[in-house]
């Protein structure tokens, strides 16, 4: 019942007892009636307070949750830049050691374009035109060799690679070809990976070949794939039982039983 009906039913009352039309059990009606209008508006006011604080309880907790967001973008943004920051360093040293890499390539090429112009009893022979025919087996390997021990692995891949192009025949091909998959360890496995597996099949009865299936057992642990390992160990003790490798192998083995 709304304020404005409490009113008017007070006023009607009112006017009848004034005109004397009420008793005196009446009177005593109203008086509980009014109290219990009284009541009922009390009500309704407690309702609204109640109404009031849950809504500012609910504002509240609105704004604590977008400061919560913007402190979290405000780490974020950070977070971000640091990271930004980070590749940037990183593209800088890339690019630091491609010019390292490509001095020293520079280097190299200048100490066998020298040499080859040296007379040398194990120099490619001239060939049909009088031309020479570059520096000899020898010299190729020798360089590519230092290059590796030094740490240049990225000039020694090279110079081995061209040692494999002139000279696939030479007896040195299957350590120049270990030595290609062992500079892609650290930077690229899954091209040292597939060097090992063409050393196996190009050169199954070279002391290289053990050495490269027990490299391919070590990647494929790397990479998580314990099957793969085994089997590689498998073929390292099947194939090449006198190995050093195979001793290894038979470690790793055990150690890889499910």
């Amino acid at each position: 019942m709304t304020i404005s009906a409490v009113r008017r039913n007070a006023l009607l009352l009112s006017l009848g007892l004034t005109a004397g039309c009420a008793l005196k059990g009446d009177v005593r009606k109203v008086e509980l009636q009014v109290q219990a209008l009284q009541g009922q508006l009390a009500k309704s006011d407690t309702a609204r307070a109640a109404e009031q604080d849950t809504v500012l309880a609910a504002v509240r907790l609105l704004q604590q949750a977008l400061a919560t967001q913007q402190a979290y973008l405000v780490q974020l943004r950070g977070d971000l830049r640091t990271e930004l920051i980070g590749i940037n360093q990183q593209l800088v040293a890339v690019q630091e050691l491609t010019g390292q890499s490509q001095q020293r390539l520079t280097e190299l090429r200048s100490r066998l374009e020298t040499r080859s112009q040296q007379p040398d009893p194990n120099a490619a022979p001239v060939g049909p035109s009088g031309n020479p025919a570059g520096p000899g087996p020898d010299q190729m390997y020798d360089a590519s060799l230092q290059q590796y021990r030094r740490g240049s692995t990225a000039t020694a891949r090279l110079g081995f690679r061209e040692f494999l192009r002139v000279y696939p025949t030479d007896e040195r091909a299957p350590d120049a070809l270990y030595y290609v998959g062992e500079s892609f360890e650290q930077s690229a496995p899954d091209s040292a990976a597939a060097v090992y597996e063409q050393l196996v099949k190009a050169y199954p009865n070279s002391p290289r070949a053990p050495s490269a299936l027990y490299k391919l057992g070590r990647l494929a642990e790397q990479r998580g794939d314990r099957n793969a390992a085994r089997s590689y160990y498998s073929r390292v003790i099947a194939g090449y039982p006198r190995s050093p490798e195979a001793d290894l192998a038979r470690q790793n083995q055990q150690r890889l039983r499910p």
